[in-house]
């Protein structure tokens, strides 16, 4: 299938996304073209943010709801693949993205500007973030912490069975590789505008 290809006439939006009631801090700054669906942009945020894509998902945009469209769920969901970013988020403004049901991952994102696309420069990509993902499957702003605890504590009465999980007694979650994230979306770039530029990444 034919990349979808940035114009003249696109919009490049960058996002601030933060995991919400997470520490240390989990963020990302992202920038993506306008024309991109909210389906779309979801792809995005699972590469960005260090998630694997195993679970369901949902946009909140102004007390409507957007997600991945299923016969047996409520009738109020609306479709995020026929769902364009720049129909409904503007400069300013802000949303709310939920992966996975069970551990309820709650994200913020701020649209931070919107500017015109830079030749050269592939979009969507990430210019800034700090902290690492947590864990699938760890248990949430409730599990996570519990998780670092006894990870980080050989004498912790759960460590074995945390290290034995996780396959390893290292975590750090201060890691933030902003080269690692980009290779990871490189997969899902647009054709870039004409031209070059100096910021362009390959």
């Amino acid at each position: 299938m034919a990349r979808p290809r940035v114009t003249a006439k696109s919009k490049i939006f960058r996002i601030e996304i933060v995991l919400v009631d997470v520490e240390p801090t989990v963020r990302r700054v992202i920038e993506v073209p306008g024309e991109a669906s909210l389906a779309a942009l979801h792809e995005v945020l699972q590469e960005s943010m260090g998630w694997t894509n195993s679970h369901l998902h949902e946009f909140e945009v102004d007390h409507a709801r957007y997600g991945p469209l299923d016969p047996d769920a409520d009738e109020d969901l609306l479709d995020g693949a026929r769902t364009k970013l720049f129909r409904v988020l503007a400069a300013g403004d802000d949303a709310g993205y939920v992966y996975d049901f069970g551990d309820n991952w709650h994200h913020l994102l701020v649209v931070e500007a919107v500017s015109v696309p830079e030749p050269g420069v592939r979009y969507p990509r990430c210019v800034d973030g700090q902290g690492a993902c947590p864990p699938e499957n760890v248990g949430g702003t409730f599990g996570y912490p519990k998780f670092l605890d006894a990870l980080a504590d050989p004498d912790h009465a759960d460590h074995a069975d945390r290290v034995e999980w996780w396959g390893s007694d290292r975590f750090d979650p201060h890691h933030f590789d902003l080269d690692a994230t980009n290779q990871a979306l490189a997969r899902l770039a647009w054709t870039p505008l004409s031209g070059s530029s100096s910021t362009s990444r390959s």
